[in-house]
């Protein structure tokens, strides 16, 4: 009869072989709850995937429709400029006209009065007609640099 010898090296590769199983056993154990974990992140991503490409084609559309606006408002505020640029080409064209004619009155107006009170004063006709040349050469100045300045303002 043989009678078994168990060893203390036996009985570390006993303790070696259990521990491997262990491990092994908790591996698998592991590698199937990431199999788990990776299927459903996997299925996350495709119903993402399904739901994120038509909102990106709707996005997508409602910017084209969004530029589509933006350039019909470029177009009618180009118009509203041009308008604008017309208007004042009008007012300006307006305003040289009848400056010339006003100036020419106001100074004709300025004359008079001076011309009349040195005549009244100096009883000098001649001297009346100068002071009235003067007064209204004067006020033809003044009112042509109260235009200058009222156009620099505006």
């Amino acid at each position: 009869m043989t009678t078994l010898a168990f060893s203390a090296s036996d009985a570390a590769y006993v303790a070696l072989a259990v521990f491997l199983l262990a491990t092994g056993l908790t591996l698998a154990y592991a590698f199937i709850r990431l199999g788990g974990t990776l299927g459903r992140l996997s299925a996350l991503i495709r119903g993402t995937q399904d739901e994120i490409l038509p909102v990106i084609n709707k996005v997508g559309g409602s910017l084209d429709r969004v530029n589509t606006q933006l350039d019909k408002v470029d177009v009618m505020t180009d118009s509203a400029v041009d308008a604008v640029d017309s208007a004042d080409t009008a007012v300006r064209a307006v305003s040289f006209a009848i400056q010339r004619p006003v100036t020419k009155v106001s100074g004709l107006a300025a004359g008079v009065t001076h011309g009349f009170a040195d005549f009244r004063v100096h009883r000098d006709f001649r001297g009346a007609v100068a002071a009235a040349k003067a007064a209204a050469r004067r006020r033809e100045e003044e009112l042509a640099e109260e235009l200058r300045e009222a156009g620099r303002t505006v």
